[in-house]
């Protein structure tokens, strides 16, 4: 079917939207952000006191909203099987090259864990710099290319090579081959012994504080699966002498990363690592709740609404403050999750398909629960309509612009700025899109999986306020709150807007759960071969 005719029947087949729903209170928001965010929360870490807090919190607050358990054995609860992986700060690792040596100290010089889930990592291996180590055919890329790394060490970047072409890795956007888990799974694809990123602020978009912790949590291993002995990065500091000793410089060694027909080299330098691991299994959980749609046939079906309950609980201190609160990221989208169940359950009559309202464990570790969700889901994939996501909405009053970076790769396109047409909200292109955002959230692990699914945030227009404070205050906040203690609840936050977005949000899920049928990628699209294996051409 040419796409034209797809989009204009992808049109033809949306609903009109129905009456409003029960308000959405910012009030109620806000008191569910300052539960989530308390200090007695602890943080709320995967495996925790404030684990345990914060998911029967949500279980309770899906049953008074009227949404029924869906997880397993008749509760809200969807088990999920991580471990704890804490490297050792006694751990060494060494670089040597001829009568040079290098001793490199962990959390200062280098951080990460290692992928075995076993007492003791070692490895001894000379270093390959493999650029950003991307493969990717369909841009005639390959940092690979004549190297050999199969039980060599990996040494790279993050991101990828520069580029306003939209046809050239995406352009200014960055694509997942940018992102720090592709160059892990990649240099495991190869056969590498061991991985590490070097840092710098501009590739990784955030500083090295936010890599720095020695320990993180894992999906549990499969017996005799493949994994890298060790997966971490160095500090801008450590590359330097680390590079040094091959007669480069971090700043060299990215300018011919960035350059086409780049060629990896060995370092000439072996590494040498003893990391012992304590690990840990960790019990954890993703809360999910479900209310059923009104169609008897079409109930099996579902539109799929999440944010991360998640963030990283008690840690290192800052400005004599231990307890990261994770406020913003992500109190803010699972108050605003629970605030559409509690709409969504009182909607008369119901929409067609149901809606599975879905909390997930160990984003700040790496998507965990949303990828186990993925591999486990309540309704098939091939039943799923839509994911919606909510994942750090900063409160900064009412928007009049919002941004959802992927949804016009979608066939609910059409519902989607028709949502936003009714709102009075300008769909914004995403300003952070350079840092890779739309890999970066739970809504990712659904994309891959074959869903049609985007995150729902909002723009930098707001209403009676110049452009620039909204730029400014998610300029602050990443500069002076990301991932630290000081992400809390601020007196100044405005949540009026949050029932902009949670409206916005409720149109486009109802027109899709009342659609003829079921959304998917459009033609060409990275992630319509998934959708099609699931049975939705």
């Amino acid at each position: 079917m040419p796409y034209r005719a797809f989009v204009l029947l992808a049109v033809a087949a949306l609903p009109a939207v129905a009456a409003d729903p029960p308000g959405l209170s910012p009030d109620r928001i806000k008191a569910d952000v300052v539960t989530l965010a308390s200090d007695r929360f602890e943080g709320r870490a995967p495996g925790t006191r404030g684990e345990d807090l914060t998911t029967d919190f949500l279980a309770d607050e899906f049953k008074k909203a009227g949404a029924a358990p869906a997880g397993a054995d008749g509760t809200y609860f969807q088990p999920v099987p991580l471990v704890k992986v804490a490297t050792s700060p006694k751990s060494t690792l060494r670089a040597t090259k001829g009568g040079q040596a290098l001793d490199l100290r962990p959390d200062e010089d280098w951080s990460g864990t290692s992928h075995l889930q076993t007492e003791l990592a070692e490895f001894e291996a000379e270093a390959v710099f493999v650029g950003h180590g991307i493969t990717a055919p369909e841009f005639g890329w390959d940092d690979y290319a004549g190297v050999d790394v199969k039980d060599r060490v990996v040494v790279c970047f993050t991101n990828e090579p520069p580029s306003t072409d939209p046809a050239f890795f995406g352009g200014p956007a960055l694509t997942y081959y940018g992102r720090w888990t592709f160059k892990y799974e990649e240099a495991l694809r190869r056969g590498a012994k061991a991985c590490y990123i070097i840092h710098t602020d501009a590739t990784a978009g955030y500083p090295y504080s936010v890599v720095r912790p020695l320990e993180g949590a894992q999906l549990k291993r499969e017996p005799g699966k493949p994994a890298l002995t060790f997966a971490g990065w160095l500090s801008r500091g450590a590359g330097e002498k680390l590079l040094a000793m091959a007669g480069k410089t971090v700043e060299a060694a990215l300018k011919e990363a960035d350059a086409k027909g780049f060629k990896a080299y060995p370092l000439g330098v072996t590494l040498k690592a003893s990391i012992p691991t304590r690990v840990d299994n960790i019990h954890s959980k993703n809360v999910v709740a479900k209310v059923e749609g009104s169609d008897p046939t079409l109930k099996d079906e579902a539109v799929l609404f999440t944010a991360h309950w998640d963030h990283l609980g008690v840690g290192r201190a800052v400005v004599g403050d231990a307890i990261y609160n994770g406020a913003a990221d992500n109190a803010t989208g699972t108050a605003l999750l629970l605030e559409l169940a509690r709409a969504w359950a009182k909607q008369s009559p119901r929409p067609k398909r149901s809606a599975l309202f879905l909390s997930v464990t160990a984003e700040e570790k790496g998507l965990l629960g949303s990828k186990y969700y993925a591999a486990h889901p309540v309704v098939p994939l091939g039943k799923t309509a839509l994911n919606l996501n909510f994942d750090m909405i900063l409160p900064l009053g009412v928007p009049e612009s919002l941004v959802v970076t992927g949804a016009d790769r979608t066939t609910a396109w059409p519902a989607v700025q028709a949502a936003a047409k009714r709102h009075g909200l300008e769909i914004e292109a995403d300003q952070r899109a350079h840092l890779g955002i739309f890999y970066r959230s739970d809504h990712f692990s659904l994309a891959r999986a074959g869903v049609p699914a985007f995150s729902v945030g909002g723009g930098m227009k707001l209403k009676g306020k110049p452009p620039e404070v909204a730029r400014e205050a998610y300029k602050r906040f990443n500069d002076g709150a990301y991932h630290s203690p000081q992400d809390e609840v601020r007196p100044e936050w405005d949540f009026s807007g949050f029932p902009v977005l949670g409206g916005f949000a409720l149109d486009v899920a109802r027109a899709v759960a009342d659609a003829d049928r079921l959304p998917t990628w459009n033609p060409g699209d990275e992630f319509r071969p998934a959708r099609e294996r699931s049975g939705v051409k």
